[in-house]
């Protein structure tokens, strides 16, 4: 294989391994013959190119050496330091006399740092560029482009040679120090490989090592990925140049270049690559769909890293784990939800068996689309507050799995336990692709189960025989049901570090409702703090669609006066054109009087007209000037 590669490259590199007899081994890089048989120039451009590669290569463990060394460090700080939680757990919190605990001098000192860090660190910045990320990622990635903007020129002096062309008197070669330098970036690009894999895998070594969600770290994948791009297409140009302009004769050397195996690899994976990168930007996604991008994105991904190992297998050390971290994070999925669904079966046994969701469809006759509810029981370990679940429905595709939060605590008041069932609830708006299809698979089920209803009411009344008892209860239909396929829980708590005394303020904006739920309803089902003030904000379009979130609602509402808990509600756009019918045949009204909010009980305005009507800390704004979308 050396041998093979060696021929292959000698051309390239002035080098005659015919007749060599002294022989020297570059890791990743082609053999050289040593000493030198060339003319002095080429022997000094080759003293350069072995040079800097072996360079290079140490700057990429040094790299590699930096990133295990802070992850380990990282780690072990976390195990050594663990991050503080709340004073008081909030499922037992207790203020006495209204008193918060003191501190020591060393836990304020930690506090301040942390606070002073989070104001400076986690602010959005440069947003026009970056989208929604933090001045620490900005930093890290930062930190990232100078270490190797410093080390894709460090090692390398700049010089030239002009150098005779073999058995060509008056032909001459144009060698510089642009060819070292277009292999370094090269290196670099493959040394990044195994760090891009790993931060866009949904079971996260980096996660396990710092704690920090999966998804925290798609910026820098998506912007590594930029840099691996740019490496890659800088290493091109650069031998570009050289094969086709510099080295003479033209246009012989440059065919024999291009027509090689290993370039027209080379020349798959950077066209593969660039179709990565196009295919990753938000106008693509848009016009193709996530669905499309995702899947299209683990094809192009898997051929791009075959495609560099053909063009240079010297450097698959940095390609191979990919691959395998690839592989890995796939198995950990399904081994994760394999755990969490082989439980007790009906029949007894036990086995692999998907949840049975029973599903409430809210319709929306403008066009945004409908919302569909789905609720179910599965026997597992609770999850925390904030972290969110990918779910699968076999009943459309298991080759498509969506992130949804559940929108309640796991387990419901006076439930023994996470550990014998956790109660999953969630609500998502049917736009297109997956959830599309599983409100039109809703309403299919919905209006089976009605017809069905309807049947057995018709026979029931012709027979007119049995008992009334018997008649009631084989006269109820039962709820219409999918099926889900669950895996996670992902994330991490967002009630670790909330103080028992502290005051909450909760803004959400339609099915965004999920997330601010669950954190309030763990409060009010624990004891009451004196002196918290408690604040749910919601818009909402109409005010029917506070029938997604009915019993939640109810219960908060049934705890607002002891948690000092204040419900607003705007209603953004009543349109008095639609119907005002939900799921189920309820009005407007109905759904509205399931959260107990009296229309009227308490009503006023305000100069700006806006209509509020309130009754026991539910509020519910209206604007007194709405206008109807047609």
């Amino acid at each position: 294989m050396t041998s093979q590669k060696s021929s292959a490259l000698s051309a390239r590199h002035i080098q005659d391994f015919t007749n060599a007899t002294n022989v020297v081994s570059y890791w990743g890089y082609a053999d050289r013959i040593v000493p030198c048989a060339n003319d002095p120039g080429s022997c000094a451009y080759l003293d350069l190119v072995y040079e800097s590669h072996s360079t290079g290569m140490l700057y990429t463990g040094i790299m590699w050496a930096l990133i295990l060394g802070i992850l380990l460090v990282w780690a072990f700080m976390r195990k050594v330091f663990p991050s503080a939680p709340a004073p008081v757990d909030v499922a037992s919190s207790r203020v006495e006399d209204g008193q918060a605990p003191a501190k020591s001098a060393v836990t304020r000192l930690r506090n301040a740092i942390a606070s002073s860090s989070r104001r400076w660190l986690l602010p959005e910045s440069m947003r026009w560029l970056f989208g929604h990320v933090t001045r620490l990622q900005l930093a890290v990635l930062g930190i990232v482009i100078i270490y190797l903007t410093i080390f894709s020129f460090a090692g390398i002096y700049y010089a030239s040679w002009v150098t005779p062309v073999k058995n060509m008197p008056g032909v001459y070669n144009f060698r510089s120090s642009l060819g070292p330098w277009s292999n370094r970036v090269g290196v670099f690009a493959y040394a990044l490989t195994p760090m891009s894999v790993m931060l866009a895998s949904r079971e996260s070594i980096l996660s396990i090592l710092t704690g920090v969600p999966y998804q925290s770290f798609m910026f820098m994948h998506r912007w590594l990925g930029y840099i691996m791009f740019a490496q890659s297409v800088l290493h091109t140009i650069g031998w570009c140049i050289i094969e086709i302009r510099l080295y003479q004769p033209q246009p012989k050397v440059g065919i024999e270049w291009i027509t090689q195996t290993y370039m027209i690899w080379g020349l798959v994976a950077m066209i593969l690559l660039t179709i990565l990168v196009l295919l990753s930007t938000k106008w693509a996604i848009r016009a193709f769909g996530y669905e499309f991008f995702r899947k299209a994105h683990y094809v192009l991904a898997m051929v791009y890293i075959g495609g560099a190992i053909a063009h240079w297998e010297g450097l698959m050390c940095f390609l191979v784990p990919g691959i395998l971290l690839w592989f890995v994070d796939r198995a950990a999925r399904l081994v994760r939800t394999g755990l969490l669904h082989y439980n007790y079966l009906e029949d007894g046994t036990l086995g692999f068996g998907s949840a049975k969701a029973s599903v409430q469809m809210f319709e929306d006759a403008e066009g945004d689309g409908d919302v569909v509810r789905l609720d179910f029981d599965h026997p597992h370990q609770a999850w925390a507050i904030g972290q969110h679940f990918f779910l699968t429905f076999p009943e459309l595709s298991i080759w498509q799995s969506h992130p949804m939060t559940p929108l309640a605590p796991p387990v419901m008041p006076g439930a023994a336990g996470g550990k014998t069932g956790s109660r999953h609830s969630y609500v998502m708006r049917a736009k297109a692709g997956e959830t599309k299809k599983l409100a039109l698979l809703a309403a299919q089920k919905l209006a089976a189960g009605g017809a069905g209803a309807e049947s057995t009411t018709a026979e029931k009344t012709a027979a007119s025989s049995g008992s009334s008892q018997n008649n009631n209860e084989s006269s109820k239909t039962p709820t219409p049901t999918v099926s889900v396929i669950l895996t996670g829980p992902y994330g991490q708590s967002i009630m670790h570090s909330l103080r028992s005394d502290a005051n909450v303020l909760c803004v959400a904006g339609g099915t965004g409702i999920t997330f601010v739920l669950p954190p309030l309803l763990e409060i009010v089902r624990s004891a009451p703090v004196p002196g918290r003030k408690m604040e749910l904000v919601w818009a909402v379009r109409h005010a029917r669609d506070m029938a997604w979130v009915a019993p939640e609602l109810a219960e908060l509402r049934a705890a607002s006066a002891t948690h000092n808990l204040h419900i607003d509600v705007y209603v953004t756009r009543d349109a008095k054109t639609r119907s005002g019918k939900v799921a189920g045949g309820k009005d407007e009204s109905a759904a509205r009087n399931d959260v107990a909010t009296v229309s009227g009980s308490s009503a006023g305005s305000i100069s700006s007209g806006e209509e509020v009507e309130e009754e026991a800390n539910v509020a519910v704004h209206r604007s007194g000037h709405v206008e109807n979308p047609q």
